[in-house]
């Protein structure tokens, strides 16, 4: 039976570049285990969040749960509103030099996370257009490569999103929450979605128990991690999920090591749906 685990690791703001990630390096490299790494590029206005506060009571929530005061800290909560957005990737082109020099694949998942998430139902196309021309122009400055796939902040998406996509040479995506991969309907691009919960949503606690009981059935599986929270409050308890899938005989792999065992002329093609997951503040593409 397959048994593949692919290891997805979001970085949405300058707390999670500067702190989260260089602590995942470190127990990567301790578990000898590869991942990959979607960057976001551009500037971290998380603190444009407080909008969503007062909009969202499943935010607040979401939140609370997630223990976001330890996660992100008094200067990520202001960053885009009384302090200025520093810029995430950009500002470490060192690290992302590490990231991809130690043998993990690095992706693009954001130019400006918190106004794609909050506003991207509300912006024009150009706006889109232009959001995607600035992250990856900026990927490319720090990589020397255009990026082969894209993972969408908050899992939102929309049909001018994917038109957007078919217009660049990218070998997967990773934008749902499907319970398996499949190709997009309309843009013939195969998706690697994020099946498996979050330790956002379910708090750390749970998730590392219903984990590890969700991939004793085999399969191929992919799991979301957010360096914020991994590479943080979280980092104990994903080490330990990581050893529970181990021991389940799983090959952890990053994500584009997946593509070769899926035959893609035999994927479902699909269109997504939005649908508000568990724990989750907003619908999400499933």
């Amino acid at each position: 039976m397959t048994r593949i685990l692919g290891l997805k690791i979001d970085v949405d703001t300058f707390q999670g570049m500067r702190q989260g990630v260089p602590r995942l390096l470190n127990l990567l490299r301790q578990e000898g285990l590869k991942a990959t790494f979607f960057l976001s590029i551009g500037p971290d206005a998380s603190g444009r969040a407080v909008l969503q506060i007062l909009k969202n009571t499943r935010f607040l929530k979401k939140m609370v749960r997630s223990r976001a005061a330890s996660l992100y800290g008094w200067r990520t909560a202001l960053y885009g509103t009384l302090l200025p957005s520093p810029m995430i990737a950009l500002s470490c082109p060192d690290l992302v030099r590490q990231i991809m020099t130690e043998g993990h694949e690095v992706q693009f998942h954001a130019w400006d996370h918190r106004r794609w998430q909050d506003e991207l139902q509300e912006k024009p196309e150009t706006w889109i257009r232009d959001w995607f021309a600035c992250g990856i122009a900026g990927f490319k400055t720090l990589t020397g490569q255009p990026p082969s796939s894209f993972g969408a902040p908050a899992w939102l998406i929309d049909d001018r999103v994917l038109s957007q996509l078919g217009g660049y040479d990218l070998a997967y995506l990773s934008c749902t929450r499907a319970k398996q991969p499949f190709v997009h309907a309309g843009v013939n691009l195969v998706e690697i979605p994020s099946d498996l919960p979050c330790f956002e949503e379910t708090g750390i606690e749970e998730g590392e128990r219903r984990i590890p009981a969700e991939l004793s059935s085999g399969g191929i599986h992919v799991l979301p991690v957010h360096a914020e929270m991994e590479g943080g409050i979280g980092a104990d308890a994903f080490v330990r999920v990581l050893r529970a899938a181990a021991k389940y005989h799983y090959d952890i792999l990053p994500l584009g090591a997946i593509l070769p065992f899926l035959q893609k002329k035999e994927l479902d093609r699909r269109r997504f749906r939005m649908e508000l997951l568990p724990g989750r503040a907003a619908p999400c593409a499933v």
